[in-house]
């Protein structure tokens, strides 16, 4: 195994792709197919699952660490930016914005966020968009509570207080209809 693999204690939190911010809750050894293997096992409260990840893959499926502060200070950042938005199908907008949220990149999480926002004033999102928007900004608010040591809904309010602001900039140029 390689010197420089990444090694996560028992009760680290960390950030799998696909699944968001989970715990390491135990390090095991098991026996599978006459070969012992090394597993992390995480916890992912939110959607009571529980993943063993063998510790020489975690690198390769793109397990990580919390973010440093100054990546989550860029994610908050690009919040505040003016939101993007394609003229593309729905369907291909859909599929990008997905594997930006499995990428488990904090800034392009948080740039799916600020593009499928909506303030009060704006028109209604569709129900896809606003499940995409639903777990992108989840996923944002849980890394951002494990980082601040507050809890996911605190944190959600902090990410739509950003919000909120950036859109109030970024409409009041637009004249209604």
């Amino acid at each position: 195994m390689a010197a420089k693999a990444l090694s996560f204690d028992v009760g680290d939190y960390v950030v799998y792709p696909k699944h968001g911010v989970g715990r390491v809750v135990e390090l095991l050894k098991q026996e599978i197919a006459g070969m012992t293997l090394e597993l992390y096992v995480l916890r992912f409260e939110k959607e009571r699952m529980t993943l063993r990840v063998p510790t020489n893959k975690a690198e390769s499926v793109g397990m990580r660490k919390l973010s440093s502060d100054k990546t989550m200070k860029e994610a908050m950042e690009t919040l505040k930016g003016k939101p993007k938005v394609k003229r593309t199908m729905w369907s291909r907008r859909a599929q990008e914005y997905e594997a930006k949220i499995n990428s488990g990149d904090l800034v392009s999480i948080a740039e799916v966020v600020r593009d499928l926002f909506r303030a009060e004033d704006q028109p209604e999102q569709s129900y896809s968009e606003r499940q995409i928007f639903e777990a992108a900004a989840s996923r944002l608010a849980r890394e951002l509570a494990a980082m601040e040591e507050t809890d996911e809904k605190g944190a959600l309010e902090k990410i739509l207080d950003i919000l909120r602001k950036a859109a109030a900039i970024w409409n009041k140029d637009k004249v209604p209809a």
